[in-house]
């Protein structure tokens, strides 16, 4: 594959990011967000900025504060600038050509120390408390979009790249953190110093004033033309850093099978593809981003030389005082300060409403559907599950399950077979309502699990996935996580029922080792085991196995067949399995292909028939 095309595969991969730039002025540009998902660009400043501000109204009194000591600040700053021109008029060069006295300066000096040191305690106090906002802000942004992301449906999370979306809870809200708690004051400050400053100016000179104040239309002039491309190029930048760390995420993840397929050199390749997409797009954010100060820096300069040509020009011909000449060049200089502080922000701020409308994107996510305000409990139901004409397609184009009809009632086993993207999964996906049907009906007990409690119902089903997951915890936290008020009495029990007990026994610290790294110092089997004692300990009267021994040796398997049987007594029983041994003693087979039920009945019956079953035992045709 050339590069060319791994760079298309990549862009199909992620959302057509790769190598995009935005073409369109001003706020936008491509997404950050995964596929599937609202692109992830600062579309509408005004909302992001005013969403943010609803994080600091629980602070306002600490807000409030902060603003006086910023106001404070000012005043110091702009006092201690005008005192210069009394003490060069009065004790450095007086205007009437007596000479100045020593004592006099030495105590204005004092005095003017003493504004500024105001000012300097001033500003220590508001960058403490404004970082304090800040924090207290983003403890609450995090917390938001983790809880918004526990109400979002499964299809979020299939359609969307985990790195990715881990890259708002730290890139994104870590780059809000930083315009929160610097930014913002600067802002604030800036306005501050530019109306006392403009207004001590025309107190000082009204010519002098008006050159400067024909300056200010040119400085900004640039500084907004800087900006909007800054703005579109930052975007760009946190879409491809969301990219690049989705892509290491499941690089990590999946470094096994890199390693057994000799993926390396292709694994670099495309991570040197989206790195050096990453780097284009930082460099033109960055530099974009960094002119902003020299050029400011550079206008101001020129408003400054030619404000001290016309000064002295007006110190000689109309009488215009030292003292005041020189506070006002002091003044021209601070009266751009802010506007050169503000522009020197624009890459914190173009990035952090970037990461913002990313973690506002995440939180406006459509989340599960609310129960309906008439749904049942599951209590007192036994687990008598029924499809009735089930119809069902992940995208309503496209239909994976076809009018599926099959019952099963307390204490049966029903076992699917069939090949890969036969429907299966699926079929177990829907009794937990991870997606809902589109057509047909799902009954428990006779009641539409539409009518059930979501909550309940899924706390009334246990499962048991093809795909391992632990918790960083003990062993005994992780058994638990089926039945949060089980006993340890019963969390041993769950682990011999699951035949699990003997090898915990043996490990370092046995049911109280910690298990990190989603049990990394476990066997594959020995997860799964953990797996199965986590089911085993849930009173949920129905039952998923979802290739629950595939990751079991044939001799492990045989040894927790009999344990396994004793977890599913009483329960309704959803098997799904590659190896036809395990569904052998099953009440009922159902053969799946493409979305239909081609074949049902008992082992003996199936083989009978000598169809796809028949085919699949006998090892005619493997199963995918």
């Amino acid at each position: 594959m050339t590069r060319k095309e791994r760079e298309k595969s990549l862009r199909r991969r992620y959302g057509n990011r790769i190598a995009e730039t935005p073409k369109r002025r001003g706020p936008g540009g491509p997404g950050g967000p995964g596929r599937g998902m609202a692109k992830g660009t600062p579309r509408d400043v005004k909302a992001s900025v005013s969403r943010l501000m609803a994080y600091l109204k629980e602070d306002t009194f600490k807000l409030f504060l902060a603003l006086f000591c910023v106001v404070l600040n000012t005043f110091g700053s702009l006092a201690g600038s005008y005192m210069l021109r009394p003490i060069i008029n009065t004790y450095i060069a007086p205007t009437d050509g007596s000479r100045g006295s020593a004592a006099g300066l030495a105590g204005a000096l004092v005095v003017m120390a003493a504004i500024y040191a105001v000012g300097v305690v001033a500003n220590y106090l508001q960058a403490r408390i404004m970082l304090t906002i800040a924090q207290n802000a983003l403890q609450k942004l995090r917390s938001d979009l983790f809880t918004s992301m526990q109400k979002l449906p499964i299809r979020f999370f299939d359609t969307n790249n985990n790195g990715d979306l881990m890259s708002r809870y730290t890139n994104d809200v870590d780059m809000v953190g930083q315009m929160l708690s610097n930014t913002l004051v600067q802002l604030i400050s800036g306005v501050l110093s530019l109306v006392g400053t403009f207004a001590l100016m025309l107190y000082t000179n009204v010519w002098l004033t008006i050159v400067t104040v024909v300056m200010v239309p040119l400085m900004m002039k640039a500084g907004g033309f800087v900006a909007g491309r800054s703005q579109k190029y930052f975007s760009a930048q946190q879409s491809a850093l969301g990219s690049l760390n989705g892509y290491i995420e499941e690089t990590i993840t999946g470094q096994r099978v890199i390693k057994v397929f000799n993926h390396e050199k292709i694994a670099e390749e495309e991570f040197s593809i989206l790195n050096d997409d990453l780097r284009e797009k930082q460099l033109k954010a960055q530099f974009f981003g960094g002119i902003m100060g020299p050029v400011m820096g550079n206008l101001s300069q020129v408003n400054y030389s030619l404000t001290a040509c016309i000064g002295g020009l007006l110190c000689i011909l109309r009488g215009f005082d030292v003292g005041g000449l020189t506070v006002f060049l002091n003044f021209s200089r601070q009266f751009s300060r802010p506007i050169n502080e503000i522009s020197s922000q624009v890459s914190t701020i173009f990035s952090a409403l970037a990461g913002a409308e990313r973690v506002f994107a995440m939180m406006d996510e459509e989340p599960e559907a609310a129960d309906r305000p008439d749904v049942v409990s599951m209590e007192g139901k036994e687990g008598y599950v029924k499809f009735d004409h089930v119809t069902f397609g992940y995208v309503p184009e496209k239909v994976i399950l076809k009018d599926i009809s099959l019952y099963a009632k307390p204490g049966q086993k029903i076992a699917f077979v069939g090949s890969t993207g036969a429907g299966k999964t699926t079929i177990t996906n829907l009794i937990n309502r991870f997606y809902d049907i589109q057509g047909g009906e799902i009954t428990i007990d006779g009641t539409n699990i539409r009518d059930i409690k979501r909550d309940d119902l899924r706390e009334h089903i246990a499962m048991v996935l093809q795909d391992t997951h632990l918790f960083t915890g003990t062993v005994m936290e992780n058994i638990r996580y089926g039945r949060l008020d089980a006993t340890d009495e019963e969390v041993i029990q769950a682990a011999k029922t699951a035949s699990a007990d003997s090898f915990i026994r043996r490990l370092p610290q046995g049911y109280d080792t910690m298990l990190e790294g989603d049990g990394s110092n476990l066997s594959q089997g020995q997860r799964q085991l953990l797996n199965i004692a986590r089911a085993a300990i849930s009173k949920a009267p129905i039952l998923i196995l979802d290739e629950a021994t595939s990751s079991v040796d044939t001799r492990t398997e045989k040894h927790i067949e009999h344990g396994m049987d004793r977890l599913m007594t009483n329960r309704t029983t959803f098997v799904i399995a590659h190896r036809l041994s395990t569904v052998r003693n099953a009440n009922a087979i159902m053969v799946l292909e493409n979305g239909e039920i081609i074949e049902r009945g008992s082992h003996e019956d199936l083989l009978a028939m000598k169809g796809r079953y028949y085919e699949l035992y006998t090892g005619m045709k493997e199963l995918d």
